[in-house]
């Protein structure tokens, strides 16, 4: 497939695919159930490749050899997240597959099957316009949920607070983390190491990279949508019937 631009710096894709997807009532891993006949996972790789990467890597997990199998001969590399603590955690299982690499490292979910290959385009656009460190997709919801908020000082984004650690005032905030990310890739593989698992779910989040880049490690840039079918994911099988209805014009 033909790509989209002519990128000027090195591109890596790392699509988030280890989950179990427990609320799914089904052993099959959530990466694989279908929308469309096409596991939600492969929406994600033929959003990506348009964008002409220099490399693919899933994260894969559980089940992860039905997950291997089903992408073989998608020039998809994996890196094993064995257990699942959290996505920090997962992008740093990637970072073998990362070393010495000096480019943009995209970060993508599996579950989140509707995006488009345009809509990743203006992401890395805005960090190569701007040179931040991150740069990150929101938009707004009337009912964030459980979300992850933005939360800005001066129209600049300093960190994102996910749904459970929360304040009151930071949940009433209507602007939400899509959990979609461009990173510089020597700024993100040093700054991993340097989260912790002092959080409501004991997992290392890689949303606590935001703050850190925005309080000087290299600055943070935003995107924000006006089309949240593009972010929203796949958590249990009637979100999963509710968004193949939309994709697919029903």
């Amino acid at each position: 497939m033909k790509k989209i631009t002519e990128m000027p710096e090195k591109l890596g894709v790392v699509i988030m695919a280890a989950g179990k997807g427990t609320r799914m009532k089904s052993d099959l891993p959530k990466a694989l159930h279908m929308i469309g006949g096409k596991p939600l996972v492969m929406w994600v790789v033929e959003a990506a490749r348009p964008l002409g990467p220099d490399r693919i890597v899933a994260v894969v997990g559980h089940e992860r050899e039905m997950v291997m199998e089903r992408l073989a001969g998608e020039e998809v590399e994996f890196a094993v997240q064995e257990p699942q603590l959290g996505t920090g955690h997962a992008l740093a299982c990637a970072g073998e597959a990362f070393y010495g690499f000096k480019g943009v490292v995209l970060v993508l979910s599996a579950d989140v099957p509707a995006i488009k290959p345009e809509t990743l385009e203006r992401l890395l656009e805005e960090r190569r316009r701007t040179g931040a460190a991150v740069a990150l997709l929101t938009c707004r919801m009337d009912e964030p949920g459980a979300y992850g908020r933005i939360i800005r000082r001066e129209g600049e984004v300093e960190a994102i607070v996910e749904a459970r650690d929360a304040t009151a005032w930071q949940l009433a905030t209507e602007e939400i983390n899509a959990g979609i990310y461009a990173f510089d890739a020597e700024f993100v593989f040093g700054a991993l190491g340097r989260i912790d698992r002092a959080n409501a779910q004991g997992e290392y989040y890689l949303t606590d990279i935001v703050a850190m880049a925005s309080a000087g490690g290299g600055g943070v840039a935003a995107v924000m949508i006006d089309d949240p079918v593009q972010i929203l994911g796949v958590n249990t099988v009637e979100e999963l019937a509710g968004l193949e209805r939309v994709m697919m014009g029903q």
